[in-house]
């Protein structure tokens, strides 16, 4: 049992006696009888603020085009079956709509040889025609909603590709010993470093 007990406790402690230690460096940037500055050396990509507009512009030109300029391969097909989706059925209640408008006007000239001629009635006529019409009307203001968002997209993408997350920009918690009433002290601290 004591075994155990002492095993554990070294498998605890050693982590945090190996990770603590400090050679030959003070707290103070002092190794032997030279002083060092240390200095953060972190190589931050240069941000191109035109290439945000860049995308947009490009998506705008052809959709998808913003996505591949962002190297979102992957998203070029969803735009596309998205906007797919929108022509068809615009085309479709299109396509129904001028159906149930050639009967209706066949039936005000006095033919009677359409295709809904004995299955609807003229007033069935001009509601489908009106169905169909907003349908058509909808599908069209969804395909615009989406080659929007497919700009809107390639736009945010390309703001969240510059975004910095490096060593400059930290939020770091601290432990500070007070040594006026031996007490420690526990914070967070942010660091901005130009």
């Amino acid at each position: 049992m004591q075994n155990k007990f002492l095993f554990v406790a070294v498998l605890l402690i050693f982590p945090f006696v190996a990770f603590t230690q400090n050679d030959t460096k003070d707290s103070k940037g002092i190794i032997g009888d030279k002083n060092v500055v240390v200095r953060d050396t972190v190589n931050s990509r240069k941000i191109d603020p035109l290439s945000p507009s860049k995308a947009a512009f490009y998506s705008a030109i052809l959709p998808g085009l913003g996505q591949a300029y962002n190297k979102k391969y992957w998203k070029i097909p969803i735009v596309y079956a998205a906007l797919g989706t929108g022509v068809y059925f615009y085309i479709r209640n299109n396509d129904d709509y001028n159906r149930y408008r050639d009967a209706y006007k066949r039936r005000l000239a006095g033919f009677t040889d359409d295709e809904f001629f004995g299955r609807i009635s003229d007033d069935g006529l001009r509601r489908g025609q009106r169905t169909f019409r907003r349908n058509k009307e909808l599908s069209l203001l969804v395909t615009i909603g989406i080659y929007a968002l497919n700009i809107i997209d390639a736009n945010v993408d390309a703001h969240l590709l510059q975004y910095n997350v490096d060593e400059n920009l930290a939020l770091k918690p601290h432990f500070k010993f007070n040594e006026l009433d031996a007490t420690t002290n526990l914070g967070l601290t942010l660091n901005f470093n130009f």
